[in-house]
């Protein structure tokens, strides 16, 4: 079914995506998958500011509008001017990849012919609204997205593969904070991310430090933490927990040079979070760590979609799991040790054998 849209002149299509940067990251499937179908379209991506680095330059796009919540679109005001400023763009069609209350009123409230999205949070502002079964975990959260784009004739591709776009800058950028932090680019950087968004996907801090000790142990490598800067703490506690070196990167990434570094890194080991997804996204293998039972939550739907990535999980038999108000203590994430997790970094011994690659000139 396309005849939601103008037969007699280029479509105008937004996407919104407003929440954490791995659901952004495997939105992108469906940038590629609108220009391949309706390649003469405007297509534009609105998102919020932070997470820009990782569709500007995607060259599926047309347009990036940055959502600034708590900044200049901060309040009624605020939305009223960015649903104005929508309105001007006279888009056909906005498809929302993420159920919000704002973005369904906003895009209401600019008139957009053909509103597509999820059945929850003020979908009466909907012109279109789809069944929500995501927690039902039967596919991949890239797949599910393209459930609301088959109103506008557009199908789910056989491979879905996500996009991040990589720049020179970045890249030489990261050189030069690796020669200021003395990280070596002649040995293989097996990256650890040890953070995560709730409790209940965070892998024990000093588990990452055991096992960065046996890599080290194996094979010369660089061993790297990445995190936000309140992540600091976690991150110390995994250096803590270490006896080889591992390089403290918390709060010294943005999300272009954390691209730019999952790029030439040999591996990355994570829970399950967005760089795992933003690592995929560039072309390197992750290890992706996954506690809870709940099948919405499961790496049936958040996995790798990289087909070398690996997920540790182990069934803890809660039922029901509770995810995030857990009364046990994260037991399924506990049982799970640094020895559990190396014997999978030993299918990627070929990758850490590599030097890292050099900065793009």
């Amino acid at each position: 079914m396309t005849t939601l849209l103008p037969a007699d002149r280029p479509a105008r299509i937004l996407v919104t995506r407003t929440d954490r940067i791995g659901d952004l990251v495997l939105s992108t499937p469906v940038f590629k998958a609108l220009r391949e179908k309706y390649p003469a379209a405007w297509i534009a991506c609105l998102t919020f500011q932070e997470n820009r680095e990782l569709v500007q330059g995607n060259p599926f796009l047309n347009e990036i509008i940055l959502y600034d919540k708590r900044g200049r679109e901060k309040g009624w005001f605020g939305n009223w001017r960015l649903a104005r400023a929508l309105a001007r763009k006279k888009f056909d069609a906005v498809v929302h990849l993420h159920a919000t209350n704002r973005m369904h009123l906003l895009t209401w409230m600019a008139q957009i012919p053909v509103r597509i999205g999820w059945r929850r949070k003020c979908d009466w502002a909907l012109t279109l609204a789809l069944e929500d079964k995501k927690k039902e975990g039967l596919k991949h959260e890239a797949a599910y997205n393209f459930q609301l784009l088959q109103p506008l004739g557009v199908a789910e591709p056989p491979l879905l593969q996500a996009f991040v776009p990589l720049t020179e800058r970045n890249a030489c950028s990261l050189e030069e904070l690796f020669l200021q932090l003395g990280i070596s680019a002649a040995r293989p950087w097996v990256v650890l991310s040890p953070s995560a968004s709730c409790p209940s996907k965070r892998w024990p801090a000093e588990r990452f430090g055991e096992l960065a000790d046996k890599i080290s142990a194996r094979h010369p490598v660089e061993i790297l933490a990445i995190g936000a800067p309140a992540e600091r703490p976690l991150i110390e506690r995994l250096r803590g927990a270490a006896k080889v070196r591992v390089h403290d990167l918390s709060g010294k990434l943005s999300l272009g040079t954390l691209a730019a570094l999952l790029s030439r890194a040999a591996l990355l080991i994570s829970n399950d979070s967005g760089p795992v997804h933003i690592a995929n996204a560039v072309g390197t293998p992750a290890i992706s760590i996954f506690g809870r039972r709940q099948a919405g939550l499961s790496p049936k739907r958040w996995g790798p979609l990289d087909s070398r990535s690996r997920v540790v999980w182990k069934d803890a038999g809660c039922d029901p799991c509770l995810a995030h108000a857990c009364e046990i203590h994260f037991i399924c994430l506990d049982r799970i040790t640094a020895e559990d997790v190396f014997q999978e970094v030993r299918h990627f011994e070929d990758r850490l054998l590599k030097e890292s690659a050099p900065c793009p000139r």
